[in-house]
């Protein structure tokens, strides 16, 4: 009987455990405009569980596949049914463990993409884009005007 190894920042994890990983679809904005970008990134159980529901999500696909088959250590390795321009997210090693971590907690969550299978059939829609590189500016006239009694007691 073979052991599965551990990562050594995450002993409660190993190579064997569950994990799904989204392609998503996701926008860079620059001085030429916006441009699509497929970006491969963990998926917790309980937003799978919520994406399996219907609702509209930047998912194109997901994959049903274990840590071991996407982290080497602290490499990372596309799934072999993702194109081979897709990039990582940030911090993929860190959310893969994470995620795979929630797919131990909540194991019936598993049933939604069986291992080594991949599920294009989400509610895929970029009407509302996720922009990768967007800054949100705070400007003094951003703040809201309130009436002097906001904040007594009358």
């Amino acid at each position: 009987m073979t052991t599965a190894t551990s990562y050594p920042n995450a002993p409660d994890v190993s190579t064997d455990d569950y994990l799904v990983v989204g392609l998503a679809i996701c926008f860079i904005k620059d001085e030429d405009g916006v441009h699509e970008v497929q970006v491969a990134e963990p998926i917790p159980s309980a937003a799978l569980e919520a994406i399996a529901k219907g609702i509209p999500t930047s998912y194109r696909a997901a994959c049903g596949t274990t840590l071991g088959a996407v982290l080497a250590g602290e490499d990372a390795k596309l799934p072999t049914d993702f194109p081979a321009a897709t990039q990582f997210c940030d911090d993929f090693a860190f959310r893969a463990i994470a995620a795979a971590r929630t797919y131990k907690a909540r194991s019936a969550a598993q049933d939604h993409i069986p291992l080594g299978s991949l599920r294009d059939d989400f509610n895929f829609s970029t009407e509302r884009k996720r922009v990768l590189n967007s800054e949100r500016l705070v400007r003094t006239e951003d703040n809201v005007k309130q009436h002097e009694y906001t904040h007594k007691v009358l």
